[in-house]
C-alpha cells in the first residue's frame, strides 16, 4: 500500500507533495481506515460490466442527452445549469473515468474540472458567472460577497475536486480550494451559509468535510474553525441524531413545517455528520449520537432492502412508502465516509445491504432511466397517487424514465456504483490493507515497512457465493497486515491460506492477518450463507440469505408510455399473481423450510435483472385473496402481535420463488405470515 502518513490522512499517497506545515491540532482524529487513491482499485467481473453499462448509458453521456447539463452550461462559462445537477453528475462521472482509465470520458468531464479551476476569482469565489458579474463586468470579492450565489452547488462541485486530487494530483487543486475557504472564511458572517438556501443549510455538513479534509493535508488551523463556523451555521443534524425527538416527530409529521429537516436526501447527506463533527473535535459523543440516531431512523423508518424511507420526507416503516434514488447513492457516500473515520463494522454491513438490494432495482438495465421512488412491496410500477409526502399530482415519481419524476436523481445516481467501487479497500494505519465491502476487483498499493508495491486481485461473484480470494503478486515477499470484515450475519467464518484452514471467526468483526506475504499466496475467507428472515414495518417478514435480500419472482410486463412534460416513460406490471403470505413454518426454522437453488453461474457480462437472478429460494406460502391494490398500492395486511394474519387465507398451500430483491421491478418483500 501506499504509504500512509499524518500529511495525507484522506488518500494514502507514494509522493506527497503538500507536507503539513503547522503543528496539527490535538483534537484533530486520525481515520481509522484512510482512503486509497482513486483509481488504485480496478473494479473486475460483475461490477466492472456495471460501470462500463454506466459508461455507455447516462453515466458516459448526460452532457449529450440532458439539455439542462448540455445547453450553454454555466459550469462551463453559459447561461445554463449553475445549480446542483452538472456537478452532481460529475461528482459520478469522475470517479467513473478514472475507475475504467476511460480517455474519452476523462477529456469530458475534465473540461468542466479545467474551466472551474481557472476561472475561479481572485478572491478565492468560484463556480457559474454571476448575474451581477454578467451585468457589472466586475468580479466577485470579499465586499460584495451578497452578490454571489448559493454555497450549495460548490459544496458537490469541491466532493468532484477532491476526487480529481486524489486520481491526478494536479498541483492546482490545493491552492484553489484554500483560496476559496479563506474567501469563506472571511465572508460568512456577512453571507452566511443560508442566505440564498435552505438547501445549503441542510447540507452544510458536506462543505464542513471539504475543508477538514484540506486540513489533514496542510495543517491549517483555520480550516477547523471554518468547518466550526460552517457547521455552527448549518442543520443542527448531530444534536437532532443524539437527542431522538428529531426522528420521533418525523415519524409522526408529514405537513410543511420545517419539513427540509425530515427531507430525505438531507438526511441521508446528514447521516455522517456527527462523525465529521467527531473528526474535528474528538468527542465521542459524536460516536454516540450517530449510532443513536442511525438506529432510530433504521428502526422507525427502515424497510427491509437496507434504506430509510424517503418520498420525499421520511415517512415510517410501511412496506408501501418509497425511496427517493438520490437518497440511496447519499447514503452510501456518508457510510463510506463513516466507514474510513470510525471503522465500525455496522456501517460496513450497513453500505453492502443497501448496495446490494436497494440500489440496483432502480435504474434499467441500459442505466439510461431511473425510477425517481421505488417501493419495497412494488407490486406495480405505473403513473398514480400513492402514499407518498411529495405532491402526487404529476403522476410521475414511480415510474422508468429519464426525467419522470424530478431530474436530481438523473443527476446524482452516478455516484452510488462508482464511489462504491472506489471503497472497497482503505489503507490501514501501520501500513496494511483493509477489505471491508466485498465485490471482484484489483488493487495496487504500498505495504509494509518496506513500502513494497503490490497487486491483490480479489476473485469472486460475491454477493451470490460465499468464496472470496485474494491472490498476492509481489516482486518480493513483503510484510504488512491484511484486514478483512467478517459480516455479522456470517456465524463462522472460514479463512484459507494457500488450501489450507488458517483459522475461523465468528460475524460482526474486523479480522487481521498479519504475515510476510510471498507472490502468488492466496488467501481465501469463505461466509457461509444460510437461509433467515427479518421483521419489518407491521409484522411483515423478509427472506434474507446472506448481504441479500430476497423477493417474490414476478414475470414483468413492461409497457411505453410518453408524457408531455417528461418525456417518455416504462410502466411495470406482474405477470402472475402477488399476494401471497409466507408460512409460519418458515420463520420459525427458515433453514429446514426453504431450498436454496443456483440457477445460473454469474459471469462477466451480469445485469441485474430477473434473466440474469443466479439464485433461487423456494418455500411454501398461502394465497391471501383479500388482499389487493388500493390507491395504486397493496397495504400490508393486519396481524396480530403475534405476527400471523388473520384474515381469510386460501387453504392450498403453494410453492413460491424467491430471487434477489435487486433483480426485481415488480415484486412483494415484506411478506404477512399466515398459518
Amino acid at each position: 500500500m501506499i504509504k500512509l502518513v499524518t500529511a495525507f490522512l484522506f488518500f494514502a499517497c507514494c509522493h506527497v507533495t503538500f507536507a503539513q506545515t503547522k503543528k496539527p491540532a490535538a483534537s484533530f482524529v486520525k481515520p481509522v481506515y484512510p482512503e486509497l487513491p482513486l483509481g488504485a482499485i480496478k473494479p473486475k467481473g460483475w461490477l466492472l460490466n456495471q460501470l462500463n453499462l454506466m459508461k455507455n448509458g447516462t453515466t458516459g453521456h448526460l452532457d449529450e442527452v440532458y439539455r439542462k447539463v448540455k445547453n450553454d452550461n454555466g459550469w462551463l462559462g453559459g447561461k445554463g445549469d449553475s445549480w446542483e445537477e452538472t456537478p452532481y453528475w460529475l461528482d459520478g462521472a469522475l470517479p467513473l473515468a478514472y475507475l475504467l482509465d476511460d480517455a474519452e470520458l476523462k477529456e469530458k468531464v475534465l473540461k468542466y474540472v479545467n474551466w472551474t479551476i481557472s476561472n475561479q476569482r481572485p478572491s478565492g469565489y468560484f463556480g457559474a458567472i454571476t448575474k451581477w458579474e454578467r451585468e457589472t463586468g466586475k468580479k466577485l470579492d470579499v465586499e460584495n460577497c451578497d452578490k454571489g450565489e448559493d454555497w450549495w452547488p460548490k459544496m458537490v462541485m469541491l466532493k468532484v475536486l477532491q476526487q480529481y486530487y486524489s486520481a491526478s494530483k494536479d498541483p492546482r487543486v490545493i491552492p484553489f480550494m484554500t483560496k476559496y475557504f479563506n474567501y469563506q472564511l472571511k465572508v460568512l458572517k456577512t453571507c452566511p451559509i443560508g442566505k440564498w438556501t435552505e438547501w445549503a443549510t441542510s447540507r452544510g455538513t458536506d462543505n464542513a468535510m471539504m475543508a477538514q479534509w484540506l486540513y489533514s493535508i496542510n495543517g491549517d488551523k483555520s480550516l477547523l474553525e471554518l468547518a466550526t463556523i460552517i457547521q455552527s451555521q448549518s442543520f443542527k443534524w448531530s444534536d437532532w441524531f443524539g437527542g431522538r425527538d428529531w426522528v420521533i416527530n418525523a415519524a409522526t409529521q408529514q405537513n410543511d413545517r420545517e419539513w427540509m429537516t425530515r427531507h430525505g436526501v438531507n438526511v441521508a447527506m446528514a447521516v455522517k455528520d456527527p462523525a465529521i463533527n467527531y473528526q474535528r473535535t474528538n468527542n465521542k459523543k459524536y460516536l454516540s449520537d450517530l449510532k443513536t440516531g442511525f438506529n432510530d431512523l433504521m428502526t422507525l423508518h427502515g424497510l427491509p432492502y437496507g434504506m430509510f424511507s424517503a418520498d420525499e420526507d421520511l415517512h415510517g416503516n410501511d412496506p408501501t412508502q418509497g425511496t427517493e434514488l438520490c437518497a440511496i447513492v447519499e447514503s452510501m457516500f456518508s457510510l463510506e465516509q463513516i466507514i474510513g473515520i470510525t471503522g465500525d463494522p455496522l456501517y460496513m454491513d450497513a453500505l453492502e445491504r443497501m448496495t446490494f438490494n436497494a440500489l440496483p432495482t432502480q435504474t434499467t438495465d441500459d442505466y439510461n432511466n431511473k425510477q425517481y421512488f421505488q417501493i419495497a412491496n412494488q407490486v406495480q410500477v405505473t403513473r398514480g397517487v400513492f402514499n407518498f409526502s411529495l405532491p402526487f399530482e404529476r403522476g410521475m415519481n414511480n415510474v422508468y424514465g429519464m426525467r419522470s419524476g424530478y431530474t436530481c436523481c438523473l443527476a446524482n445516481m452516478h455516484q452510488g456504483w462508482t464511489k462504491f467501487a472506489s471503497h472497497l479497500w482503505y489503507g490501514t494505519t501501520n501500513n496494511g490493507l483493509a477489505a471491508l465491502a466485498y465485490s471482484p476487483n484489483e488493487v495496487t498499493a504500498k505495504v509494509g515497512k518496506s513500502n513494497t508495491e503490490i497487486t491483490i486481485k480479489e476473485t469472486t461473484t460475491y454477493p451470490f457465493e460465499d468464496k472470496i480470494n485474494f491472490e498476492i503478486a509481489s516482486k518480493k515477499d513483503v510484510a504488512f497486515p491484511l484486514q478483512l470484515r467478517i459480516p455479522s450475519w456470517c456465524t463462522s467464518a472460514i479463512i484459507t491460506l494457500n488450501g489450507k484452514v488458517i483459522r475461523t471467526e465468528k460475524g460482526g468483526q474486523i479480522i487481521t492477518v498479519e504475515r510476510t506475504w510471498k507472490n502468488a499466496d492466496v488467501l481465501t475467507l469463505q461466509l457461509p450463507m444460510q437461509v433467515a428472515t427479518s421483521n419489518w414495518g407491521r409484522n411483515s417478514r423478509a427472506v434474507e440469505r446472506g448481504p441479500l435480500v430476497y423477493a417474490l419472482k414476478l414475470e414483468e410486463k413492461w409497457e411505453k408510455g410518453n408524457d408531455e412534460r417528461e418525456g417518455e416513460y416504462f410502466s411495470v406490471y406482474p405477470k402472475g399473481d402477488w399476494n401471497y403470505g409466507i408460512l409460519e413454518a418458515l420463520v420459525k426454522d427458515p433453514v429446514k423450510n426453504s431450498v436454496v437453488t443456483p440457477i445460473k453461474p454469474v459471469n462477466d457480462n451480469f445485469i441485474w435483472n430477473l434473466q440474469n437472478a443466479p439464485i433461487e429460494i423456494t418455500a411454501s406460502a398461502k394465497k391471501l385473496p383479500e388482499w389487493k391494490i388500493v390507491n395504486d398500492v397493496a397495504p400490508q395486511p393486519v396481524t396480530d402481535r403475534t405476527g400471523i394474519y388473520r384474515g381469510k387465507v386460501n387453504s392450498d398451500i403453494e410453492k413460491i420463488t424467491l430471487v434477489p430483491f435487486g433483480c426485481t421491478k415488480v415484486r412483494i418483500v415484506a411478506f404477512p405470515v399466515v398459518k
